[in-house]
């Protein structure tokens, strides 16, 4: 039985994504997100930091692409999916340890300090994506008359 944690991070990229495709040919993107604890000293009256928690985030399929080309070490992202556990075998020691990662459902860039365009990729691919559709003219243009 998998327990499912749901979660949402705000948080800077620490490097640039790297871009992959596994065994079966899936693609993914994989980055770290350095998520800074603030808070405010009671005696100063300003807002410090109080400390860093990384997490490993991975993201599949077409939106890996889009985190690849649109984000870069130092933006800050929101992230939304689960945490997953796991574990692996070390190759060198032979011993076990234990991974963390979040399994990315969305991400996007933060607009808290800075500003972002959106271009939109057809969710369709190949012919159907470039497709226009049927275009109508309303009434009034085709040179229909209304008549009541």
């Amino acid at each position: 039985m998998t327990t499912k944690i749901p979660v949402t991070l705000e948080g800077n990229l620490t490097a640039d994504p790297e871009h992959g495709a596994g065994e079966s040919g899936n693609e993914y993107a994989r980055f770290n997100l350095a998520v800074n604890d603030r808070k405010l000293n009671e005696s100063t009256g300003r807002w410090e930091d109080a400390g860093t928690v990384f997490h490993r985030v991975v993201v599949f399929n077409q939106q890996s692409r889009h985190v690849t080309d649109s984000l870069h070490k130092g933006d800050s992202a929101i992230v939304v999916g689960e945490l997953r556990f796991g574990s692996y075998t070390d190759k060198e020691t032979g011993q076990t340890r234990e991974t963390r990662d979040v399994v990315a459902d969305n991400v996007g860039a933060s607009l808290k300090f800075a500003g972002a365009t959106v271009n939109r990729v057809p969710k369709a691919s190949g012919p159907a994506a470039d497709a226009s559709g049927p275009v109508a003219a309303p009434a009034s243009y085709a040179g229909a008359g209304v008549a009541r």
